[in-house]
């Protein structure tokens, strides 16, 4: 079985508004045996995915169409080659799978963080009753960046998504402070395509990022029934009615360091980390420029 000879016939091209040029070619073979395998007759002809288009360099062929018995003569057949410019997750599709670039994409949302702070023009305040105590149970909407990394494997790191998730940045990473990125989670999927006449299976993962203009820190007003006089916890009092000492049914204002903030001062803001922090780049490196 093999072909007996193969004619090209003429090219096309369509060119739309605002869209990229395709090509088209066309060729009929003709048969020794009209069961000859449709993947030698497409070899012989010496067209394959992702091969340049003889005259349009930049485009490439991205779809194969084989056809037997062609205008019902079975010792004919048909090959169709389709061209365009790839996009640019398609740049390294003759590549294996997991030598292709990672995609990475960004959308930017809105996330419900606890209110702790207003802006009086363009300054700073704490966001507190006008005795300065802090509201409980008050959100405001902050902007948040999703970053999905798409990427392909051989197989699907399943230890190393569980050590990164819930992980954060250990310094400056996608423009955002340290604290500020975080692995929200890690999945995969397993695919197998054809590559130049090969099966090949590998692993489609997705990993998603969290970003924070705040990060990921807990921000807590500093305040409490107790307090620490010198080495001393005492419970936190006011003064009653009668003027009497009574312990005090609301917290009160601390300073960071146990004791009673003074002077009506406002209550200090503790930052607490209860992440764990990764270098960033290290597993995930960095969008292309």
């Amino acid at each position: 079985m093999s072909v007996h000879s193969w004619n090209e016939l003429p090219r096309t091209a369509t060119h739309l508004i605002g869209a990229s040029p395709e090509y088209e070619r066309r060729f009929i073979a003709t048969l020794n045996n009209p069961d000859t395998p449709a993947a030698l007759v497409v070899s012989t002809i010496g067209v394959e995915h992702f091969t340049p288009h003889p005259e349009e360099s930049f485009a490439r062929c991205y779809e194969l169409e084989y056809n037997e018995s062609y205008e019902g003569n079975r010792y004919h057949s048909e090959l169709i080659a389709r061209y365009k410019i790839p996009e640019a997750d398609e740049q390294s599709a003759n590549l294996l799978p997991w030598l292709r670039p990672d995609v990475w994409k960004f959308q930017t949302q809105g996330v419900a963080v606890p209110a702790l702070y207003y802006y009086d023009g363009s300054t700073q305040k704490p966001l507190t009753n006008s005795a300065g105590d802090y509201f409980q149970g008050l959100t405001v909407d902050e902007a948040q960046q999703k970053v999905t990394i798409q990427s392909n494997r051989q197989n699907f790191p399943s230890a190393l998504a569980a050590a990164v998730t819930n992980c954060v940045n250990d310094g400056s990473y996608l423009g955002f402070p340290t604290d500020g990125v975080k692995v929200q989670g890690i999945s995969g999927e397993q695919a197998v395509e054809q590559l130049n006449g090969q099966e090949v299976r590998y692993w489609k993962i997705t990993s998603e990022l969290l970003c924070r203009q705040t990060g990921w820190n807990l921000l807590l007003p500093d305040v409490g029934f107790n307090y620490i006089d010198g080495s001393v916890k005492r419970r936190a009092d006011v003064q009653g009615p009668d003027g009497e000492q009574v312990a005090s049914a609301n917290p009160i204002a601390l300073n960071g360091s146990g004791g009673k903030q003074t002077g009506g001062n406002l209550p200090a803001i503790l930052t607490r980390r209860v992440y764990k922090r990764i270098s960033m780049s290290q597993y995930f490196g960095a969008p292309p420029s």
